[in-house]
């Protein structure tokens, strides 16, 4: 007898059921629901309750508080890859008069705007939107707490702003937009702005007594961008799979990868085995693995969306408490149990389809002075170029249509490389750059800056 590939194993199911298990009950919260994704599909369900033991099922919602930002963040993307916007553009160049126009739509996305963390009291996660009708009732006298640019700084506000931004450049509600745009080409029929049956309770629990207090739903109104949805564990799978791989009639597996990478540092006070934030995702190292997503609180509520796209594997974590587990760990430790209980297993190799001879000519060993690389051809047709040994500067390829290629990670993201030939057609070198990479070590005649010793290689006696 043999398990599907896209079954998990009993082991690992008792292992995933054993940990939320341990999470609602240490985190003495009325529910905990949680889901794993695996090569693009949601593989296992789990949930605990207080009621029964066993918890509500994959349809029904709970408040996602900050996971909303990334869905913001996915509308801007949408702009900026139509041509509307610039990442780099101001805000005021799109939306004046807010009083932080200088920060740059990239540094909202990021959180270096240097806005505030909050609008002004009262607290307004637990009170009506009614209360701040305006932009100015959310940014106050003085938006700005930080120079812009300078520093990542939490800010729930500047996907306030971000959320204006849709509106004004769409002509239409954030949540329209929303909707329309991501949601249900997504198909992401149970994420809503307001919570439609089933839907849970938010609830406070008494750190020092077993008994619980009803936490208010408010519409947040304006700042909505910020933290409004709700979501099921199987929409949020499903949300999942769109941030590993893309969907292009929502953004291009590119413009996905461009959000999981890093665009700000975080805050020293935040970091905890290293973490930086990208547009709109929050990303961290955790024991060794690369994990992207996002965590959201709201009173009576915490979420988590955590990704590890080198695995392929994926987690979802909601739960209705205002404190209690941290959905962020349960969520990081069910993606490691799955990836170490059952390892992806690669595609096979296979030979590529066909080679062109004038880059297959520019495989293999080159040399950046002394340093020793390899350039590889990669299966999506561009290269990559690595040290032969230890650690260095590495970095895959993107092709251009003129014979060079861009820089895709790392020091050379972003830079060109471009093979040098001689008059006669031959390989002279490769520029990265400006940085000249020769067949052999200094190599006698190559373009070398500063030249090259014409006396060559010698030993001292």
């Amino acid at each position: 007898m043999t398990t599907s590939q896209e079954e998990l194993l009993p082991a690992t199911r008792r292992a995933l059921l054993h940990r939320i298990a341990v999470a609602q009950s240490e985190g003495r919260t009325p529910s905990l629901v949680a889901a794993v994704v695996r090569d693009g599909r949601a593989v296992w369900h789990g949930a605990r309750s207080s009621v029964d033991g066993h918890g509500p099922d994959e349809h029904v919602q709970y408040r996602i508080g900050s996971i909303t930002k990334t869905f913001t963040a996915v509308l801007v993307l949408r702009l900026r890859d139509e041509g509307v916007l610039d990442l780099g553009d101001a805000l005021e160049k799109h939306l004046p008069g807010t009083g932080a126009g200088e920060a740059t739509i990239a540094e909202l996305l990021a959180h270096s705007g240097g806005l505030a963390a909050e609008s002004p009291a009262p607290w307004w996660e637990r009170t009506p939107g009614s209360l701040r009708p305006e932009l100015a009732d959310v940014l106050g006298k003085q938006p700005l707490v930080h120079p812009v640019g300078r520093r990542h700084h939490y800010s729930n506000p500047g996907y306030t702003l971000l959320g204006a931004l849709v509106e004004k450049l769409r002509g239409a509600p954030w949540e329209d937009v929303l909707r329309r745009e991501v949601l249900e080409p997504l198909g992401l029929d149970r994420t809503t702005v307001q919570p439609q049956a089933p839907h849970a309770g938010g609830w406070a629990v008494h750190p020092w007594a077993d008994v619980l207090l009803p936490e208010p739903a408010e519409d947040l109104g304006r700042m909505a961008p910020a933290g409004q949805l709700w979501s099921t564990t199987g929409d949020l799978a499903r949300f999942a799979v769109f941030l590993t791989r893309g969907d292009d009639r929502v953004l291009s597996a590119r413009s996905v990868r461009e959000m999981r990478a890093p665009a700000a540092p975080a805050e020293a006070a935040d970091v905890v085995d290293g973490a930086a934030y990208g547009l709109g995702l929050q990303i961290q190292y955790r024991d060794g693995r690369l994990l992207v997503g996002h965590s959201g609180s709201l009173p009576g509520f915490l979420a988590n969306l955590t990704i590890s796209v080198e695995d392929d594997v994926a987690a979802v974590v909601l739960t209705n408490c205002t404190s209690g587990p941290l959905t962020a760990g349960v969520g990081a430790d069910l993606v490691r149990i799955v990836a170490e209980a059952e390892p992806r297993i690669p595609e096979p190799w296979r030979p590529l389809p066909e080679a062109d001879a004038a880059v297959l000519e520019l495989a293999g060993q080159w040399y950046w002075g002394t340093h020793a690389f390899a350039l590889r051809l990669t299966p999506d047709g561009g290269v990559s170029l690595e040290p032969l040994s230890g650690f260095g500067r590495r970095s895959r390829f993107r092709a251009n249509d003129d014979g060079t290629w861009t820089g895709l990670e790392g020091y050379y993201a972003g830079e060109l490389l471009r093979a040098v030939r001689r008059p006669d057609g031959t390989v002279s070198h490769l520029d990265l750059g400006s940085f000249v990479f020769t067949r052999q070590p200094y190599e006698e005649g190559a373009s070398v800056p500063g030249g090259v010793d014409p006396e060559g290689w010698r030993g001292i006696g």
